[in-house]
């Protein structure tokens, strides 16, 4: 089993966004010397919670901090972007740091229509139009040099002009996602953590239509989910209070850095309406002491038929975030790097 981390830096309550990407960094290099696979970051625009709304940049500080481990987005949200203008990013990405970066990719707004608003270069139509599609097609062949030899981009160069190239994902939590990714015949992740309720209809559509393409030979798939790990239960249960107090604030279009654990469960507490019950076959979160945990994500992901899952763990103390890890890592028997 492969295990890698999705990063959303969140910032907590009593720091800073600054003290959120450094955070990032210094988990980066734990991960790096742990064994993970693969270390992605999030993109998300005008959140209080959240740091990081340029992954890229992150890419280049987190590649340069790290020696082994891959490094990518999760993801570049493509509708704000010119599809050259990404490929550019990433295949300097990749003369940097060859055979490491991932370029996972979304369509997801990652932010409210305000923010999505902000980002458009022709405010003259209100309403974005969903050419997705179009999009990943022109990034491809920008990637890869495969636009027809009749059409204008193909004379154009993307530099700097390496062997080989970043590993193009494509990301999603709806079936939507999953058809896409078969249409395009990329490898998949699906963002369990962000909607639970079609994980394993999308990941067994991805698998049971997927055919060859020129880009992979068969399918691969990832599930991306949140986990909370510490030395006992009861100390993960109340760690991820504060996860559960900001998934409901979010909800309201509260989005305040993650409080503390014991502000959490007074807050919880004191709400109205109770929370409402895991109605999906696996949870958000899977929270537990170490072999609890692993037996947990272990069954979800023979269940889902998945050979490799990316963990989200955000809490209150960032010390406690990286025990988090460090715990899931030694349950897993990952082999550690120099």
């Amino acid at each position: 089993m492969k295990l890698s981390i999705i990063d959303q830096s969140p910032v907590s309550e009593g720091s800073t966004p600054a003290d959120a990407l450094h955070n990032t960094i210094e988990l980066a290099k734990l991960a790096d010397r742990l064994g993970y696979e693969r270390y992605w970051i999030a993109e998300h625009h005008g959140m209080a919670t959240l740091a990081s709304p340029a992954p890229e940049i992150l890419i280049t500080r987190v590649a340069a901090e790290t020696s082994h481990i891959r490094v990518g987005s999760g993801g570049v949200m493509l509708p704000h972007y010119s599809a050259m203008k990404v490929a550019e990013t990433f295949r300097m990405l990749h003369a940097l740091y060859p055979d490491r970066i991932d370029l996972g990719v979304g369509r997801a707004p990652g932010g409210t229509g305000l923010e999505t608003f902000a980002l458009m270069r022709d405010r003259k139509k209100h309403e974005v139009s969903d050419d997705f599609p179009q999009q990943l097609a022109e990034l491809l062949a920008f990637l890869n040099r495969g636009f027809p030899s009749d059409h204008p981009f193909s004379r154009i160069s993307i530099t700097p002009a390496m062997p080989g190239g970043p590993e193009v994902w494509l990301l999603g939590s709806s079936m939507w996602s999953a058809s896409a990714a078969v249409q395009f015949g990329l490898p998949y992740a699906f963002a369990h953590f962000i909607d639970q309720r079609q994980t394993r209809s999308a990941i067994e559509h991805y698998r049971s239509h997927f055919a060859p393409s020129d880009y992979l030979k068969a399918p691969r798939a990832i599930v991306a989910l949140g986990a909370i790990c510490a030395d006992t239960d009861e100390e993960a249960q109340r760690l991820a209070a504060s996860s559960r107090l900001l998934i409901r604030r979010i909800r309201r279009g509260d989005s305040r850095p993650v409080p503390t654990p014991e502000d959490a469960l007074q807050e919880l507490s004191a709400m109205p309406d109770p929370e409402p019950p895991v109605t999906t076959e696996f949870p958000r979160y899977h929270v537990g002491a170490p072999e609890e945990l692993r037996d947990k994500l272990i069954d979800m992901a023979s269940q889902l038929g998945v050979e490799e899952l990316m963990i989200v763990t955000i809490v209150h103390d960032h010390r406690a975030r990286m025990r988090s890890y460090e715990l899931l890592a030694k349950a897993f028997d990952l082999k550690p790097r120099a």
